[in-house]
C-alpha cells in the first residue's frame, strides 16, 4: 500500500507538470495527426528511455536460475524449437525485451500498468524494427516506439498510433502467463532472462507492490466497467474483430478440479480454453489444437481497450 500511494503521487506530480507542456510534442515524439486524441496520450513520468528496455539479452538453463522462484510470475514463449522464460519481477523493470527465437526477431513487452504481457514480430513494412520505452501512456498502457522511425506503437492495440509507420499493425504471437515452476514443468529445457542486465536495479524489490490489489488505477482511461474488480485477471481473445474476456474469477467457478478446459465459440470459431486453478493460468486454442494470440491482463485494461467484448460467466 505505501508503494502504490508513493508511485501515485510521483505520477500525480509528472501530470501536472505536462499539463502547460505541448500537447502536440510529449518526450521528444511528435504527436501530430496521431490515430488516438492526443489529450490522452500522457507523461508516465520517466523520460524517453528511462525505463531501458532490453537489447542484448542473456540467459540461463533453467537447472542454473537459482534466483527465480517457483512461485515467481513468468512470461513464457516457445517458438522455432526454443523455450524462454522472463520473470515479472524483471520485465517491471525494463518492460521490452528486444530478443531472438533463432532467425526470428520478437519484442516480448510488458505494461505494469495494465498487467499485460505481449510479444509481437517485429517485421514490419519491410523494416526489421526494434523498440524502446517510450515514456508514454495511452489508457494507461505502456507507448512502445521503434528506434528506426521514432512512430509511437500502443500494446495493446498492437499498432503504430503516429510516425511515418502510422496504422500499421504488429503480428502477436503466443505467450503465457504463469509462474515458473508450472512454465518449467512444461518446458525443462527452458532458458530464463538472466538477471545480468547491464543494469543496477534490485530484482526482488516490486515497485508496484500493492498495485495488483488496489481498486485504483494511475491514469484516467477511456472506458470503465464495474463488473469485475479493476485488477480481475482476465484472459482477452480477438477473433475477426470480436473480444471475448474470461475472468478468472468466472474460470475458477467452471469446475471444482485444479485443471479446467471449457469450449466456447467467438466469432464464429470453436476455441477451447485451458485454465490451472493452481498457477492462475490461462490459454486458448483453436479447433485445430494451435494456441491463440490472446492477452493475460487486468480487467479494467481488458474493458477500456475493448468496451464492446463480451464476458465469459458461469450460468
Amino acid at each position: 500500500m505505501r508503494d502504490f500511494l508513493f508511485v501515485a503521487c510521483v505520477i500525480f506530480t509528472s501530470l501536472i507538470s505536462s499539463a502547460s507542456a505541448d500537447p502536440n510534442s510529449q518526450n521528444g515524439f511528435n504527436l501530430n495527426g496521431a490515430l488516438v486524441p492526443v489529450d490522452e496520450i500522457l507523461s508516465g513520468g520517466p523520460p524517453r528511455d528511462g525505463i531501458p528496455a532490453i537489447d542484448k539479452p542473456v540467459f540461463l538453463k533453467a537447472d542454473n536460475a537459482k534466483e527465480v522462484r517457483d512461485n515467481a510470475r513468468v512470461l513464457g514463449i516457445t517458438r522455432n524449437g526454443v523455450s524462454k522464460a522472463y520473470p515479472i519481477s524483471m520485465m517491471n523493470y525494463h518492460e521490452i525485451v528486444n530478443d531472438r527465437f533463432n532467425d526470428e526477431a520478437i519484442a516480448v513487452t510488458y505494461c505494469p500498468l495494465c498487467g499485460s504481457g505481449v510479444a509481437f514480430k517485429t517485421d514490419v513494412a519491410g523494416y526489421q524494427l526494434q523498440f524502446g520505452v517510450s515514456g508514454l501512456l495511452y489508457n494507461s498502457d505502456v507507448l512502445l516506439y521503434d528506434r528506426r522511425t521514432n512512430s509511437l506503437w500502443s500494446q495493446l492495440l498492437s499498432k503504430a498510433i503516429t510516425g511515418s509507420l502510422k496504422g500499421k499493425e504488429l503480428t502477436r504471437i503466443p505467450i503465457e502467463h504463469t509462474t515458473w515452476a508450472d512454465w518449467r514443468t512444461q518446458n525443462p529445457e527452458t532458458l530464463v532472462l538472466s538477471q545480468d542486465t547491464g543494469y543496477r536495479r534490485d530484482y526482488q524489490d516490486n515497485p508496484y507492490a500493492g498495485y495488483d490489489e488496489h481498486e485504483g488505477v494511475y491514469f484516467p482511461v477511456s472506458f470503465r466497467s464495474k463488473g469485475y474488480h479493476p485488477k480481475e485477471q482476465v484472459l482477452g481473445i480477438n477473433i475477426n474483430h470480436q473480444a471475448k474476456a474470461y475472468p478468472f474469477v468466472e474460470l475458477g467457478k467452471a469446475s471444482k478440479n485444479n485443471m479446467i478446459e471449457i469450449k466456447d465459440e467467438v466469432a464464429g470459431q470453436i476455441i477451447t480454453v485451458r485454465f490451472d486453478k493452481m498457477h492462475k493460468s490461462a490459454k486458448a486454442f483453436d479447433a485445430e489444437g494451435k494456441q491463440i494470440a490472446g492477452t493475460t491482463l487486468y480487467w479494467f485494461a481488458w474493458f477500456t481497450f475493448n468496451p464492446k467484448t463480451t464476458v465469459f460467466k458461469v450460468k
